[in-house]
């Protein structure tokens, strides 16, 4: 039962929620762990801003934060006592989603166990959940892991709310 266990990472401290949960059902069915790291073509064009000749740079420093992500969850993981692999997500075009639920399928997942904010009200509205789109579109069952309420929320709920008034003011 669940021996193939894909977890999506992006560093934060929520998706460090849902790793660590990954660890204890592996370590439960003495499973196996890939570590899934997304660079998809939003984020990209985020960061890319209004410098396109940059892009090359750019890509380059998102490939290499996204291997730092990978290798310090690998270390987590391993610690544990857990098999463990990553793998980094770059080929655009698509969605966190999109390449979430193929990475599930060409690796033959069984489960993903991802952390989630748990938003709700006008943080929710205004940033989404990318947990519930990945469960949406997931081929295999999600665990979704949420993150407890605290500091991090608080601050998160404060930047949404300053979003919500810098759009009012535009």
């Amino acid at each position: 039962m669940y021996q193939r266990i894909l977890v999506p990472v992006d560093g934060s401290s929520t998706s460090d929620h849902g790793l660590d949960e990954a660890i204890r059902i592996a370590k439960l069915t003495q499973g196996r762990i890939r570590l899934f790291h997304v660079i998809d073509d939003l984020s990209f064009a985020l960061a890319l801003g209004s410098e396109p000749r940059h892009a090359d740079d750019l890509l380059k420093q998102l490939r290499s934060e996204g291997s730092r992500i990978l290798d310090e969850a690998q270390a987590t993981v391993q610690a544990a006592g857990v098999d463990v692999d990553t793998c980094l997500g770059d080929n655009f075009p698509g969605s966190v989603q999109d390449k979430v639920a193929a990475e599930a399928v060409d690796w033959g997942a069984e489960l993903i166990v991802l952390g989630t904010h748990g938003r709700r009200g006008a943080a929710r509205l205004i940033l989404g959940s990318g947990a519930e789109r990945i469960l949406r579109q997931a081929p295999v069952p999600v665990l979704l892991v949420r993150a407890p309420a605290g500091k991090d929320a608080a601050a998160e709920l404060l930047r949404a709310s300053a979003s919500v008034a810098a759009m009012a003011a535009a």
